[in-house]
């Protein structure tokens, strides 16, 4: 149980549920992420109810994360990325309390390594995101209505299917299995409306 509980793995298992959080969003569907995300955060948050934590600290990575938008919208202002990123190192290393108040919960080289490697990672995705939105689409997609495509996963409320080499957002009014034909039978934005082809 004193494992279960350390600082470190608490601070370590809880930014993997953030990443697999951000993966769960960029890509709908799967249920991998989603249930991974689930999983390490339910454990995260039964760690922390555990451990003392310093207030301060949490405020401090939530106010790190204005700086990284900032930066972001605003290219040459790379300052406000340095500034996301010692807030998130600092915020990170004194998370859960230390055995003196000046000592952080978390090991310094950890905490520098996982925020690192972590914001680098969403820098780098959160870039390709917005470049892809400025580039907007990059083919004709108002023949997919009447094609004919293959669900990759269970799709009813949301979904995922394979056509025209790409795999697609879908839904449909009834569940279908994965691995079965679907026919398109309506488009909204970027999501597929299908129904099962008759065998």
């Amino acid at each position: 149980m004193e494992f279960v509980f350390t600082t470190n793995l608490a601070y370590f298992v809880l930014v993997i549920g953030f990443l697999l959080a951000v993966f769960a969003l960029l890509t709908p569907g799967t249920g991998i992420f989603e249930l991974g995300a689930l999983a390490a955060l339910v454990f995260s948050a039964w760690a922390i109810a555990s451990l003392p934590t310093n207030t301060w600290a949490l405020v401090l990575l939530l106010v790190g994360v204005f700086p990284f938008l900032l930066a972001l919208r605003r290219t040459q202002k790379r300052i406000y990325l340095l500034i996301s990123a010692l807030a998130l190192m600092i915020g990170s290393a004194y998370l859960f309390q230390g055995s003196e108040w000046w000592l952080p919960g978390v090991h310094p080289a950890l905490a520098f390594v996982v925020s690192v490697s972590a914001g680098g990672l969403l820098w780098f995705m959160a870039v390709k995101v917005l470049e892809a939105g400025m580039l907007g689409l990059s083919h004709d997609i108002s023949g997919l209505v009447g094609m004919e495509a293959e669900t990759r996963t269970k799709v009813h409320h949301e979904g995922s299917v394979y056509t025209r080499g790409e795999m697609w957002a879908a839904r449909s009014k009834k569940p279908i299995p994965s691995g079965r034909r679907v026919r398109v039978t309506a488009r909204e934005g970027l999501i597929l409306d299908v129904e099962p082809l008759e065998d």
